[in-house]
């Protein structure tokens, strides 16, 4: 399959079977280019991702997220057996609440990390990641009690990403509700479509994400797009996303989270409810509580010029001391910025000097603790 891409010949072949969002046809429409991310087509750019990022930290940005997953657990209970299963301790919110939080494995793995909306006692809507979204549903169905239903609901509805200084603007300009607090959220309507708004983002902006019924996301998406616009802002892609969120040192599954990187490794224990009695994971997480984990995830930002990507070796002198885990140049900084697993036993500090090989040339970096940029300033 041939796609428009921001390759250099400007197409890219892809898998033929891919998923696709809801408004795949309006991406076309306004010029973006695609590539398979997690078994779904995404829009990857449109103006460029250093435009798309820029318009992000400085006006708006407006992303098509669509292909994250959405589960729903309901039934009596629902709330308590969810904090049952997940680290993160949801007895901290309530209805009209989101949280943060980790699906983790028995012997300690992340099987993903997502967001649980809390509805009600007896019912909690979930967004995993789309890749993981089968495996959270599985490892729930697994294990609930009699009386509660898990069911994957991916295309129950689309997730649209409004982020940046200015999206409550948009979002006001609408008619749609904004004054919620961090990880608060509002179910409302816009032009006789249900949508549910929540205060918070993948960018480290002020920001919002709109979960509109799938099958009715466009009428949403249309007036979004006439509002970014007014506002002097972007639709933004995939490769905006990742560089946005690198800049703030946010986890992405697969990279900084996996069954092989715990939470403690990758510096989200924030997220987990030590005090809880029950969730899965939590002797294995408790026992690397007390221990040290091995490796924890720090920040790396290149001294001149240098590019940094995912799984290149990290050395302090000639010694091997971790490895990255995402990399990209940073279009606010201007300079090559990473996330990287160092071993503790290295004992590097903040500030410390020391190399990444990339392709046989070591560029130089400073150790660094993310977030690279301090958006709380502004």
């Amino acid at each position: 399959m041939l796609v428009k891409s921001g390759a250099p010949l400007g197409w890219l072949v892809v898998s033929e079977n891919l998923l696709a969002g809801p408004l795949e046809n309006r991406h076309r429409e306004l010029g973006a280019s695609f590539a398979e991310f997690g078994g779904w087509l995404m829009p990857v750019s449109y103006a460029g991702t250093v435009a798309e990022h820029t318009a992000t930290r400085t006006t708006v940005g407006l992303f098509d997220v669509s292909h994250l997953g959405k589960a729903l657990v309901k039934g009596p209970g629902a709330a308590e057996y969810v904090n049952s299963a997940f680290t993160n301790d949801l007895r901290r919110i309530g209805p009209g609440k989101a949280q943060y939080t980790l699906c983790c494995t028995d012997s300690g793995g992340v099987i993903d990390d997502l967001i649980a909306y809390y509805v009600s006692d007896d019912e909690i809507f979930l967004v995993p990641n789309a890749a993981n979204t089968a495996a959270v549903v599985a490892a729930l169905q697994e294990r609930a009690p009699d009386g509660l239903t898990v069911t994957d609901e991916h295309r129950s509805r689309a997730v649209l990403a409004v982020q940046g200084p200015k999206s409550a603007e948009v979002l006001d300009g609408l008619g749609l509700p904004t004054d919620m607090d961090y990880m608060g959220y509002a179910d409302a309507e816009f032009g006789g479509v249900e949508v549910r708004v929540c205060r918070t983002g993948y960018t480290g902006e002020h920001g919002y994400e709109l979960l509109p019924l799938w099958d009715k996301a466009a009428v949403v998406f249309d007036a979004l797009v006439d509002g970014v616009k007014a506002a002097g802002g972007e639709l933004a892609g995939l490769g905006a996303r990742d560089t946005l969120r690198t800049e703030m040192g946010y986890p992405l599954h697969g990279h900084e989270l996996s069954l092989d990187i715990s939470p403690l490794q990758a510096r989200t224990g924030w997220a987990v409810g030590w005090k809880k009695d029950a969730f899965w994971g939590r002797d294995a997480l408790l026992a690397e509580k007390e221990a040290g984990p091995r490796r924890t995830l720090r920040g790396l930002k290149a001294i001149g010029r240098g590019v940094l990507r995912p799984d290149l070796t990290v050395l302090d002198g000639d010694t091997p001391v971790g490895v990255t885990t995402s990399g990209t140049f940073s279009p606010t900084l201007k300079v090559g910025i990473a996330l990287a697993l160092l071993d503790t036993a290295a004992d590097i500090a903040d500030g410390a000097r020391v190399a990444v090989d990339v392709r046989g040339r070591q560029v130089e970096c400073v150790v660094t603790k993310p977030p690279f940029v301090d958006t709380r300033t502004r």
